[in-house]
């Protein structure tokens, strides 16, 4: 019995490689390029650590060499300490156009002694209006945390440190889509977004607190990069299948507690009806 499960088990794995390139691991170096702001990125640790600066000319940012199609990406962040107003930093992916596909993690800065914002957001077809925010409920400027972006064609699952924050399922009728289509790239970023991203542009960027410096390491990568005459079926087949009874729990006191905006309970913004979305609870 033994050999027959190690057999099966080697030969899903020669039907996922014989279709698809996966990507194990991660490296700053090797799988990301600089985007913007050459000089505000710094790389360390051999490619396992890095920054990103803002200041009063440039942010900064990186982007995948590849693009993936499905997957589970995490990173540690430990945001910008201090008054950090106006400033966002972002985790994300994302296909190009104005069709795009998009699942963000956006980081909105706030002034000292007030929290951090975490906007969550999925774009389908180049359609978003998908928010959820959060309140962390520790400091994020103190320490190292783990955030990650778990995508199949069946669900997304927003994780923090392991625990998922958010789910959406697929549906026929959410827009007529879910993100499956399109390969999407991985981006890191630090801008400036003081237009909009503290008390809705009120609390404006203090330069004098500049250059503003997050940081990041541990970068994994556990994708299907997508090639030409190639398809990621197998490794569809393989990602996580969702949550358990006790992950349930676990969203559901995040959710009750730290949610502070779900665009599933803004009647005022959809008066004339909730999208589809929100009243089969096929979003969280």
């Amino acid at each position: 019995m033994a050999s027959s499960h190690h057999g099966s088990i080697f030969f899903t794995l020669s039907l996922i490689l014989a279709f698809s390139t996966i990507a194990l691991g991660g490296n700053f170096n090797a799988d990301m390029n600089i985007l913007f702001g050459d000089n505000n990125v710094h790389i360390d640790n051999g490619g396992n650590s890095m920054t990103l600066a803002m200041d009063k000319y440039t942010g900064s940012g990186i982007v995948s060499k590849n693009e993936y199609l499905f997957g589970r990406f995490d990173m540690q962040i430990k945001l910008i300490p201090g008054n950090s107003a106006g400033t966002v930093t972002a985790f994300y992916l994302s296909s190009q156009g104005p069709t795009h596909d998009e699942i963000d993690l956006e980081f909105l800065g706030n002034v000292t002694g007030d929290p951090y914002i975490l906007s969550t957001n999925i774009y389908i077809n180049g359609f978003g209006a998908r928010e959820v925010h959060y309140y962390l409920w520790f400091d994020p400027t103190q320490d190292f945390h783990t955030y990650s972006i778990d995508w199949n064609p069946q669900r997304i699952i927003i994780l923090v440190d392991n625990v998922p924050i958010r789910l959406m399922r697929n549906s026929e009728r959410l827009h007529g889509a879910f993100p499956t289509g399109q390969p999407l790239k991985l981006y890191t970023t630090l801008w400036n977004g003081d237009d909009w991203a503290t008390r809705w542009g009120k609390v404006k960027i203090d330069w004098s607190k500049s250059p503003f410096i997050a940081s990041f390491r541990n970068l994994n990568i556990n994708g299907c990069i997508r090639r030409p005459g190639r398809s990621c079926k197998g490794f569809n087949r393989g990602t996580n299948k969702g949550l358990n009874n006790e992950t349930r729990k676990k969203m559901k006191e995040i959710y009750s507690k730290w949610v502070v905006y779900d665009y599933c309970r803004d009647f005022k913004r959809y008066a004339k009806g909730l999208p589809f979305e929100c009243r089969r609870r096929t979003a969280t």
